[in-house]
């Protein structure tokens, strides 16, 4: 969606993903690069989940990919695991579910559902997870589960107590151009940097300031002198 324009995660692909892992790679020297699984790379089919994961591996470079679900998806990441490619699990607010959602809402809220999360949780605390995204759920739901299980807890929007925390890069420096979510901190202004800096370059190139005499590339001496002879031949003749 930040990259690419998409309204929604639904739409990319596993070779669009790959493209962004593999960028990603390139780039990484400490941390643990973990590929997200795209929708339909690994509901369908077991088998197609652990092909689609081993790409990420093999051919991404990750070291982990991210699958969302709970109690339904344990099945499958369970094979994922067995391939011995580490998961990291993602339960409550799940941008894949959005139409199930009808829409991008705070999850757990009722007492039904936060007994369904915390299944969720204990399922692939159970299945061997790397970790659990805890998206999108009240802060209290956040530490009952964290507290719960022992895998650690990375939050998107569910209060201090997780073991880790989110923040879309995007949204932390303000390229979202776009309404934040409640739980985004704003750490710098990137939009203000660039809309300045553009216009401040267009009013350069308009006004001919920019390039400068300085920035501009110039002749050798002997080179400048030589073509000024032969200009200065032709003028001659032309008269």
């Amino acid at each position: 969606m930040t990259m690419l324009g998409y309204e929604n995660t639904l739409s990319v692909t596993v070779d669009e993903m790959l493209h962004h892992v593999k960028a990603v790679r390139r780039g990484v020297k400490d941390a643990l690069l973990i590929a997200d699984m795209p929708y339909g790379s690994y509901q369908v089919d077991p088998s197609e989940a652990i092909r689609n994961a081993a790409r990420f591996v093999k051919e991404g470079g990750a070291e982990a990919v991210k699958m969302e679900g709970g109690e339904k998806r344990v099945d499958v990441i369970r094979r994922v695991i067995d391939a011995e490619i580490p998961v990291a699990g993602h339960i409550g607010l799940t941008p894949q579910s959005v139409n199930v959602m009808g829409g991008y809402k705070v999850q757990g809220r009722t007492l039904n559902a936060i007994e369904q999360l915390m299944r969720d949780a204990v399922a692939l605390d159970r299945a061997g997870v790397a970790c659990i995204y805890l998206e999108g759920i009240p802060r209290e739901v956040a530490a009952m589960i964290t507290l719960e299980v022992e895998t650690p807890t990375i939050g998107i929007g569910a209060g201090p107590d997780c073991d880790g925390q989110v923040l879309v890069f995007h949204d932390l420096v303000n390229l979202t151009f776009g309404h934040a979510a409640k739980f985004v901190r704003r750490y710098g202004d990137a939009a203000a940097l660039i809309t300045e800096s553009i216009l401040a370059f267009k009013a350069d190139v308009v006004s001919h300031q920019f390039p400068n005499d300085a920035e501009s590339y110039h002749l050798p001496k002997e080179t400048q002198g030589a073509l000024e002879t032969v200009l200065h031949r032709k003028h001659a003749m032309q008269r």
